[in-house]
């Protein structure tokens, strides 16, 4: 698990566990360099459409699915941080504000959630900006899932040490 910044003073109580956040932002990039389909009469190989492809949302693309289900996992406490992290990340509220940014996040129904982050424009940065002034940062969880760390696997869920 990521390690807050001990020297800063801004941290709020969070149940969100910073590697699945990270996990979401992943997840989130991933969807929101996603466009529409423009070249529907591909080449014969990925190759000749110089890959093209792969940033276009296919019948068979999973990311829809695979975001849903990693906003979806949340609990409760886990979903409002998450959006309450991602407007402050965006500069609609500070962490001053920790407090009234969750309990307006109450407003994102937990069925709407996945749908708002997937709507949300640029919500895997304003997540990760909020992260980093946590001290938590995504080099550093990248690296502890590529050693094959306590995050080797993407975690979806509270955390027990």
């Amino acid at each position: 698990m990521a390690e807050a910044n001990p020297e800063l003073t801004l941290n709020p109580d969070l149940t969100l566990n910073p590697d699945t956040a990270f996990f979401v932002v992943l997840k989130a990039r991933e969807y929101e360099a996603k466009v529409a389909e423009v070249d529907p009469d591909e080449a014969s190989n990925a190759s000749d459409d110089r890959n093209v492809d792969v940033l276009e949302f296919q019948a068979d693309d999973t990311i829809d699915d695979e975001l849903n289900a990693a906003v979806g996992a949340l609990n409760e406490d886990e979903r409002l941080d998450l959006i309450a992290l991602s407007w402050i990340g965006r500069g609609d509220y500070t962490f001053e504000d920790w407090a009234e940014a969750r309990e307006d996040a109450r407003r994102i129904l937990p069925d709407q959630a996945a749908a708002y982050v997937m709507g949300h424009p640029l919500f895997s940065e304003d997540l990760e900006d909020a992260l980093a002034e946590l001290g938590f940062t995504l080099d550093d969880y990248l690296e502890t899932v590529g050693a094959g760390g306590d995050a080797g696997a993407p975690i979806l869920g509270p955390q027990t040490d």
